[in-house]
Parts: C-alpha cells; sequence; structure tokens
C-alpha cells in the first residue's frame, strides 16, 4: 500500500510539475492589464535601453501584465530593421541606428520580469498629412485612398484637416504588401508573445471611392452604379445644390456591406498567414467602441453571430448579411476605445448638451450611452458574444483640462470588461498621472 501510495505521489508530483512548464511556456494571457507604447510620441524616451527598462518596471509594479509596442507607424515606417517596409531613423530630431532593436530590447526586459510583450502595427496608415511624410508620399502614392468630400473627389493626401492619411483597404497589391510585413514580424521576433492590429479600417465613411473600389463593390453587389458616387454617398439634394452633410443612396446599405467585407476578409487572411508561422502567437486587435457609427470605418468587430439587422436602430445601414463580416471570432484579445468624457450611463442621463471631446473616426456627436465607458463596454460584450476577452481602452488626454475623472474612467473599465488597456504612457509622463493610476487599479480591485 505504501509503495502505491509513493508511486500516486510522484506520477501526481511529475504532473503538477509538467503543468506548471506548460504554463509559463504557453502564450495564454490571464493578466488583462495592457500598457501601450505609441511610436512616435516615445521615439525619444525609448531611444535607450534603460529607459525601456524603467518603463516597464513601472508597468510591472502597478500591476500591469502586458505592454503594447507601437513598432509600425502611420506613416508605414517601422522600428526593427525590414526588408520589405521603410525604416524610421528619425522623429523630431532624435535619430536611432538601423540595428537599435527596440523591440528585442522589451522582449527581453520584458520577459525577465514576467511581462508579455506585443507589437502593435498600424497596418492601413500610410502617411502623416501633417509632415507631408509616408509611403504614400514616396513610392506608394497610387494605394492612397480617393475621398469623397463635400461633392468632390480628392486623394486623402491633400486632405490635410486629416493628419492620418489611409490606404484603399482594396487594393490587392497593398493587402499582399502588409501581409508580407506582418509574416516578416512575426518571423523576425519569433519570442514576441503577440501581435495587435490597429488601423485596419477605411479612413471614413467618405472612403474609399476610387474606379477600383467601384469595380469591386459592383461585382459584389451584382449591380451597375449608374450615377457614382451619388448613388452610394449623396452631396447633392434632388434639386442638386450641396448638402451640409452627405446623405445615403440608393445603394448605400450594400456598400457598407462590402466595405467591412473587405476588412473581414483581410483579417481571416492575416490570421491565417500569423498562425501558421506561430501557431502560439496572440492575435489581437484594437478598434473604437463606438459601434453603433463604427461601420463608417467599414469595420464589424462583432462576432459572426451578433445581427444588427435584427436592431432598429441599425437597421437603416446593417444588411441582412452584415453580421457575416463579423470577425470577433479571428481574436484572441480585443481591445475596445473608451474614448469617452462620460464615465457612466448616469452620467449621459445627466448631460446638458455637452458630449466632450469626440475627435475619433466614426464618431457622432449624440448623447447616447454608447458614449460613456459603462454604456460602451456593455455594448462591446454584448455584440462579442463572450468569443474574446474585451479589453476597455482609455486615452489619458480624453480628460485634458481636468484630469479627475481619468481615475474612474480607469476604475469603470476594469469593472464593466475583461481588463485595461492605457494609451498612452508618454501621457502618464507628461501630465504626472502614475500615481491616479495606481489609485484607480487599487479601486478596482477592492470592488
Amino acid at each position: 500500500m505504501k509503495t502505491t501510495t509513493l508511486i500516486a505521489s510522484i506520477i501526481a508530483a511529475l504532473a503538477l510539475m509538467s503543468s506548471c512548464a506548460s504554463a509559463s511556456d504557453n502564450k495564454e494571457v490571464t493578466n488583462h492589464n495592457y500598457m501601450w507604447f505609441d511610436c512616435e510620441a516615445n521615439y525619444r524616451t525609448l531611444s535607450t535601453p534603460d529607459s525601456i527598462r524603467f518603463y516597464l518596471a513601472k508597468c510591472k509594479d502597478l500591476g500591469f501584465g502586458n505592454v503594447v509596442v507601437d513598432v509600425k507607424s502611420i506613416m508605414g515606417e517601422v522600428l526593427y530593421d525590414s526588408e520589405i517596409a521603410p525604416y524610421m531613423g528619425d522623429w523630431e530630431g532624435v535619430e536611432r541606428p538601423r540595428d537599435y532593436d527596440m523591440l528585442g530590447y522589451f522582449i527581453k526586459y520584458g520577459h525577465e520580469m514576467g511581462l508579455k510583450v506585443f507589437g502593435s502595427l498600424n497596418v492601413f496608415a500610410g502617411g502623416h498629412n501633417f509632415f507631408d511624410r509616408g509611403v504614400v508620399y514616396q513610392d506608394k502614392a497610387a494605394w492612397q485612398s480617393i475621398c469623397y468630400i463635400d461633392g468632390k473627389l480628392v486623394p486623402i493626401s491633400s486632405v490635410k484637416s486629416n493628419y492620418n492619411c489611409m490606404m484603399n483597404p482594396g487594393i490587392p497589391e497593398m493587402r499582399q504588401y502588409q501581409i508580407d510585413i506582418l509574416k516578416e514580424f512575426a518571423r523576425k521576433y519569433p519570442e514576441v508573445d503577440g501581435l495587435i492590429f490597429d488601423r485596419v479600417r477605411y479612413d471614413e465613411i467618405t472612403s474609399d471611392f476610387s474606379e477600383l473600389s467601384k469595380k469591386q463593390f459592383e461585382e459584389y453587389a451584382g449591380v451597375t452604379v449608374e450615377n457614382f458616387p451619388e448613388d452610394i454617398l449623396s452631396w447633392y439634394d434632388k434639386d442638386g445644390n450641396l448638402r451640409s452633410k452627405w446623405a445615403p443612396g440608393k445603394h448605400f446599405k450594400k456598400w457598407v456591406e462590402y466595405r467591412a467585407m473587405t476588412i473581414h476578409d483581410f483579417v481571416v487572411e492575416a490570421h491565417k498567414a500569423l498562425k501558421e508561422i506561430n501557431p502560439d502567437l496572440i492575435i489581437g486587435d484594437y478598434t473604437g467602441a463606438w459601434y453603433p457609427t463604427y461601420f463608417q470605418v467599414g469595420v464589424n468587430w462583432a462576432s459572426e453571430t451578433y445581427d444588427p439587422s435584427q436592431v432598429p436602430q441599425y437597421q437603416w445601414w446593417a444588411t441582412e448579411d452584415y453580421h457575416k463580416t463579423g470577425y470577433a471570432e479571428q481574436l484572441d484579445v480585443y481591445m475596445t476605445g473608451l474614448y469617452y468624457s462620460f464615465i457612466t450611463k448616469d452620467d449621459v442621463d445627466k448631460a446638458t448638451g455637452v458630449v466632450g471631446q469626440r475627435s475619433e473616426a466614426g464618431m457622432d456627436n449624440s448623447l447616447t450611452y454608447c458614449y460613456s465607458v459603462e454604456g460602451g463596454a456593455e455594448i462591446a460584450k454584448e455584440i462579442t458574444k463572450g468569443v474574446v476577452p474585451v479589453i476597455g481602452s482609455i486615452y489619458v488626454e480624453q480628460y485634458m483640462g481636468d484630469f479627475s475623472p481619468f481615475g474612474p474612467a480607469v476604475t469603470q473599465a476594469l469593472k464593466s470588461t475583461d481588463g485595461v488597456m492605457i494609451f498612452d504612457i508618454v501621457h502618464l509622463n507628461k501630465h504626472k498621472l502614475w500615481d491616479e493610476l495606481e489609485e484607480a487599479m487599487k479601486n478596482a480591485d477592492n470592488q
């Protein structure tokens, strides 16, 4: 009996050791708190290894288990040695040698501290219109979006009120270029824990209105668009007068579906390509949380089982097949941008016409629960149907002028979702909000 018991104990111990080893080796995220390091804003700060180690330690001390490092800027330039994309070797007077492996330092020091490290890549962004810089301003000009604004078709690089020079997601060569960059990244950094997609979208509802998009839509929908772009998006009334705001044309709903399917198909292709290289790679995505209007940027981040055509307020833009464009099932983690001045649904009820900062793509100025941290989180959890962890993302400078709601916003995000992402560490430094963040994290733990 004693021998049998001893053997059983040894087997149990070996099983436990094996389990522990597996847990330490696998890539599953158990701590869902993420700190984001923006590419341009932190360029100077992250140009020395000691600074990287310092801020990783601060993140660890506050209870963050993950960091997201922006390695492909909105200009299409990357912060590592690539054979495909141009290297971002300077920014605002600071220069880096091509062999400076910023992400390599993040991975080395982060893993030593027990942190998971994610790379973030701005996928369909191709230039910075305020600086006339980026791949669209180099050899990729033909890939930029064509926008239909105020009744005129113009290249997005000419729209200087918009800093973000987005490319047309429908261009096959451009899509393959981006897939190749993602694959190169996964091969170059086999030790990275995950990859977060950013800007896998169209610029706005006003793009893309190129001849290629018209042709693709006609093939997708099985129609001939006789009056383009007005049969899709109308800037003129029946008397030929220019409207102050666009109105939907007769093919608008199907156009919305076509754009969302274009993005869906890219996410599916990218997911497959990345998992073939590294099956353990955690694939995530960031989008804004304002689902009622996010169709304007061509993105359906819901579960494929969520059908907005059954929701009365969405029926003016959602077809019966729109749910097929949902891609939450393709993600291992989803970060939803709760970039709102209102914290709770009660705050919305008490509002008297002041909507707070609304500067992100696809937003409107409505006073609805969607535009609060609590309400936005509820919608995100509802429409993703539990198929992916939902991380409530807080933009620090949402509270410029009065940072007192910042802490409560963080606490609410932790309460209402599966974790929090803070955008961005540069704002914590600039506005000296580390103590407020620490207190908010503790408050969430005590609730």
